[in-house]
């Protein structure tokens, strides 16, 4: 079975909707992101990531039911019509093009159809591409790291310091512990149930300086070597509903990069450039 081009319906807001609406229907719903719409039409989009740029910036004292998405959204769309036989293609460059997460697919009156994120091209890469490629040859050899043992509240800011989506944890040895995102943040917000009107919503309520990472990461820890199918790589973020997965050195478990979703974009983005450059190779005289 081929994997769908896109996910349909899309988790919508207007524009007059707040902060807390929409990381409610983040949290609620597992998702990264909502589809600002008017009459049916997309007219932005609001990321968890843009949520949080947007509070280190603002200087106002306003709670986050007080500040609407119209304050956030990213306006400049970046859109693709349905029904396009290179859809992964298209939306496989557009995504590296403009460094972006997700693409908005909308229909011949641009109407809201469906949006096509790194998740589904991960998946079709997944499906279709096996062989092509290695871990090794998109992997990023760079990784921001924690410690195990640092607290909470430095993680997340050496998240947004580095404006990553993503730590690798790992133990003072430098064995890989695990990973810690801002979805683990979210996911484990005390600021829906605590009814606050703190900011600082990312953040447990109390002593946040004094509780480690590791009480937030899985006590299973997936990882990859280098030498690994890509494919599988991305079979496995599917599977496990991850963004990033560690490369390690397996004797050792020792880190030395980290492959994440945005890496296999990439890859799917280089197949058929890659494919007719073999070509042209294989009828060269």
């Amino acid at each position: 079975m081929d994997p769908k081009p896109f996910s349909s319906p899309v988790f919508t807001l207007s524009m007059h909707n707040t902060v807390h609406d929409a990381l409610n229907t983040m949290k609620t719903n597992f998702i990264k992101r909502v589809a600002i719409v008017k009459d049916t039409k997309p007219i932005g989009i609001v990321t968890e990531r843009d949520i949080s740029r947007f509070l280190e910036k603002d200087t106002t004292k306003r709670a986050l039911d007080e500040i609407t998405l119209k304050e956030i959204m990213k306006k400049n769309l970046i859109t693709i019509q349905a029904n396009q036989t290179d859809h992964f293609e298209q939306c496989a460059t557009r995504m590296i093009t403009f460094k972006v997460g997700s693409i908005i697919v909308v229909d011949d009156e641009g109407r809201l159809a469906g949006i096509t994120t790194q998740t589904d091209i991960t998946a079709a890469f997944a499906s279709t591409y096996s062989g092509k490629y290695k871990v090794k040859d998109y992997m990023t050899d760079k990784v921001v790291t924690c410690r195990e043992t640092d607290s909470l509240q430095y993680a997340l800011e050496l998240i947004n310091k580095n404006d990553v989506s993503r730590l690798v944890v790992t133990d003072n040895k430098g064995i890989v512990k695990g990973v810690i995102t801002t979805n683990t943040f979210l996911r484990h917000s005390e600021y829906f149930k605590e009814n606050t009107k703190s900011r600082r919503y990312l953040l447990p309520a109390e002593r946040a300086d004094a509780r480690t990472v590791s009480e937030w990461i899985e006590s299973e820890i997936l990882t990859v070597e280098q030498d690994e199918d890509l494919a599988n790589a991305a079979a496995l973020m599917i599977k496990n509903k991850v963004s990033g997965i560690p490369v390690v050195v397996m004797k050792d478990s020792k880190l030395t990069g980290v492959v994440s979703k945005f890496d296999v974009v990439r890859a799917y983005s280089n197949v058929i450039p890659h494919g007719k450059v073999l070509e042209i190779y294989r009828t060269y005289p």
